[in-house]
């Protein structure tokens, strides 16, 4: 029984049609459906060149007629629309920012504070050497001077 369940079987189909093909059936069935999905695309877009063709002639006259009106209203349209935006945008980024700076002042310690603060760090032990290098500078020039 060991025997049995050890061998490979094969079906019938298999040993009629090869391991690893599909019945004719099959193959023609999918050919069937990929030049009728692959037809049906094509005339739609076909018809939509059509239609877009048709609606461009038709529109045409009309957009050349009203372009003086339509252009400029456009443009006011883009630049009213865009000034919206960027001062929403710009809106957005203050009340951010404010609120980044109540929480810093606060205490709370927000996202990026380590990093001002290594900064500041920075700069101040910066500004210190700056001070030191010009009182020696300046003790340099009155001695300097009163030699002679």
């Amino acid at each position: 029984m060991a025997d049995y369940y050890g061998q490979p079987q094969h079906t019938q189909h298999q040993f009629l049609h090869g391991a690893g093909q599909q019945p004719r059936s099959h193959q023609m069935v999918k050919a069937a459906t990929a030049v009728t999905a692959g037809g049906s695309l094509l005339l739609l877009s076909g018809l939509t060149l059509a239609a877009t063709v048709i609606a461009l002639t038709i529109a045409t006259p009309v957009l050349v007629i009203f372009s003086p009106v339509i252009v400029p209203a456009v443009i006011t349209l883009f630049l009213l629309f865009s000034g919206f935006l960027a001062s929403g945008g710009f809106g957005v980024a203050a009340i951010s920012v404010l609120s980044w700076i109540y929480r810093y002042v606060t205490g709370k310690r927000p996202p990026g504070a380590d990093q001002l603060e290594q900064a500041r760090h920075k700069l101040a032990a910066k500004a210190g050497e700056m001070k030191d290098k010009a009182q020696e500078f300046g003790q340099q020039h009155i001695t300097g001077t009163h030699q002679t």
